[in-house]
């Protein structure tokens, strides 16, 4: 992926990772458009930074996606890249139903059938353009489980494994799929995370993500340094005493 010159949706970036890559790529000479369920916010971004447009859509809901996709194609049919970030985590006891259920059903449709609707919503336009990209967020916790949040990890894993599969199916084509994979970043997605001294704070996890793209055009995972510990543990031999160490204090998670 190019770092300049391409037009970038990026749904779910009314806050957190995905502003803060907004904002990064627009600077670096990209045209951005952020998506998001909450217009006030969408309102807010639009105003405060000139040149980033915005379109309200709610990645949980097939309709929505439908109709925003069809409405950012239709005022940026030169986009070509998709960033899908938008994503929940949350605490599950899985002891009894009422401790995950209703947690667990949210976060697949959110983490994993959001990003499904939206690469299919765009698939087809994506191939039609001569250097696409589609970029999915997993997690370090997709290979290093934290025992807090099953349906997180588990829906990152599957992102990961999405994002393998698809890149092997579009190898022949245009289309190039990254997989942005974070640690554990200052943002607000967890209670008290935005302030967790041990969580990357979330401009140096930016500055460090927009290197890598620069620098590795070609590269299919953006890994900053803080993930390997992660994402790394098996391959090492230290898996068990990785899968300890985070869940002792959570150093390196998301």
């Amino acid at each position: 992926m190019n770092i300049s010159g391409n037009t970038i949706f990026i749904p779910g970036a009314t806050s957190g990772i995905g502003l803060a890559l907004a904002l990064a790529f627009q600077a670096k000479g990209n045209t951005v458009i952020v998506g998001g369920r909450r217009t006030e916010l969408l309102e807010q971004i639009a105003a405060g930074h000139p040149g980033i447009d915005t379109v309200r859509i709610d990645t949980t809901d097939a309709a929505s996606i439908a109709s925003a996709s069809a409405e950012v194609i239709a005022a940026h049919p030169e986009l070509n890249v998709l960033i899908a970030v938008a994503g929940i985590m949350r605490a599950e006891d899985w002891h009894t139903p009422a401790g995950f259920l209703a947690s667990a059903e949210a976060t697949v449709t959110t983490n994993l059938l959001g990003p499904i609707r939206l690469i299919g919503a765009f698939i087809e336009h994506l191939e039609g353009r001569p250097d696409a990209t589609i970029v999915t967020v997993s997690s370090g916790l997709a290979f290093t489980p934290l025992a807090a949040t099953p349906s997180y990890n588990a829906t990152k894993a599957a992102i990961h494994m999405l994002s393998e599969s698809i890149r092997l199916q579009f190898a022949n084509t245009s289309v190039k799929v990254v997989e942005l994979v974070p640690p554990s970043v200052r943002t607000g997605l967890m209670p008290g995370q935005e302030s967790n001294e041990v969580a990357m704070p979330l401009d140096e996890f930016i500055a460090e993500t927009i290197e890598l793209f620069e620098t590795q055009p070609d590269v299919k995972e953006i890994q900053v340094e803080r993930v390997k510990f992660l994402r790394y543990g098996e391959a090492r031999g230290d898996y068990d005493q990785v899968v300890a160490v985070l869940n002792s204090s959570d150093p390196h998670g998301k």
